[in-house]
């Protein structure tokens, strides 16, 4: 079965150092880098949540708090 990607809303289409996610039916969050779309990390769900919780709140930038 091919992944369906989704790119994030915040990337325009010329650009290519983006998150891209798909979920895996059944199983975990599949994600690579736009840039490096060869290399695929996986995630469960609670924590793919809890990775978007924290970048929601700036949790990720430099010189985390």
């Amino acid at each position: 079965m091919q992944a369906t990607w989704q790119k994030s809303s915040y990337s325009t289409h010329a650009q290519d150092d983006c998150i891209e996610v798909t979920p895996h039916p059944g199983g975990p969050i599949l994600y690579r880098e736009g840039a490096h779309p060869a290399t695929v990390g996986r995630a469960t769900a609670p924590s793919w949540a809890a990775f978007l919780r924290a970048v929601k709140a700036d949790r990720c930038a430099a010189g985390f708090r």
